[in-house]
């Protein structure tokens, strides 16, 4: 399954000044036997795992893995707070998208915004904080010059 653009539409970014839309990143998985609780639906703690694989596979996309970020740059993210909302439950063998979007992109931490859809159905939302840390020590410091600059214009717009 190839991450695509969400099924749900367009999100306005920054682009270096100039205001557009463009879609949301989206992942696509399926719900398994392991992904549910005893009544056959995605145990709470799930959906945390499905927003940090979209994260990651966000990463990827844009060129930098979890490893390359480690080894070249010296740096790992690491969750600082979760606001989540179960909006409705995802069940076994549904096929969700994860999406993501970078509401907010600092010198030293980003917050995402994500949504668990089934379809057009927004299952769960969630802002994620995640902040900069240095991979040998986890210390907080400056997400890396070339990396902010890939980050910084897929920004959302603020209304």
């Amino acid at each position: 399954m190839q991450p695509t653009a969400a099924p749900t539409g367009a999100i306005a970014r920054k682009d270096e000044g100039a205001q557009r839309s463009q879609p949301a990143f989206s992942w696509p998985t399926r719900v398994y036997w392991e992904d549910t609780d005893a009544g056959g639906v995605v145990y709470h703690a799930q959906y945390v795992a499905f927003l940090e694989r979209a994260r990651t596979e966000w990463m990827r996309a844009l060129g930098y893995g979890q490893e390359l970020l480690r080894e070249s740059h010296d740096l790992v993210f690491a969750i600082r707070a979760v606001d989540i909302a179960y909006l409705r439950p995802a069940r076994l063998d549904d096929m969700l998208h994860v999406t993501v979007a970078l509401a907010q992109c600092g010198r030293a931490s980003a917050v995402f915004s994500q949504q668990v859809l089934r379809g057009n159905e927004v299952l769960v939302t969630a802002h994620v904080r995640a902040a900069a840390l240095g991979g040998g020590d986890f210390r907080p410091r400056a997400i890396p010059e070339p990396l902010y600059r890939v980050l910084k214009p897929l920004e959302l717009r603020r209304s």
